[in-house]
């Protein structure tokens, strides 16, 4: 019985993705909608400098919120990384968002160990994810030219798969 119940969590978390909600703290924060303004934030990244959502107004941005413990978000890395590599030299940004408590050193280590690196930015104490109102990671915002949220996933996704390239494509293409 007690195995039942651990594939029944290990499901759960592999298919809505990874909570990290603070105990006895409800949300009051909305969900930001498709057709939305971004809101703008300022975060570090792995280098300590200071990097702007707005900066990048004029490209496509891939806004991925993520955490090093989370099994959706290392699952769906690879397909980031290819995505990120396809989308090379065309109006277009990536930004992984890491909710991880140990900020650069805890996403520094595991870049390290895995081989995986992406465009990250550290916000241990979720003050983007709360602007975003995120409910777990992975979650991922596709921010337009004009700075609108055209789509919003919510799990781990093949970014990598032959749609989501032309998605990408046209829309830095527009």
């Amino acid at each position: 019985m007690k195995r039942l119940v651990l594939i029944v969590i290990l499901l759960c978390l592999a298919l809505f993705g990874c909570s990290k909600e603070e105990k006895g703290k409800s949300s009051s924060v909305s969900q930001l909608r498709e057709g939305t303004a971004a809101p703008d934030f300022t975060l570090k990244d792995l280098d300590g400098r200071d990097v702007t959502l707005s900066s990048f107004k004029g490209k496509v941005v891939f806004l991925n919120f993520w955490a090093t413990w989370c099994p959706p978000c290392k699952e769906e890395i690879p397909s980031m990384m290819k995505l990120n590599q396809q989308m090379a030299g065309k109006s277009f940004q990536m930004l992984a968002v890491s909710i991880d408590e140990g900020g650069k050193d805890a996403v520094t280590a595991f870049f390290k160990r895995t081989g995986f690196n992406l465009p990250s930015l550290n916000d241990p104490e979720q003050k983007a994810g709360k602007v975003y109102g995120i409910t777990g990671v992975p979650e991922t915002f596709v921010i337009d030219k004009n700075g609108v949220v055209v789509k919003k996933v919510i799990g781990g996704m093949d970014w990598a798969s032959a749609d989501s390239v032309q998605f990408f494509s046209e829309l830095a293409s527009k």
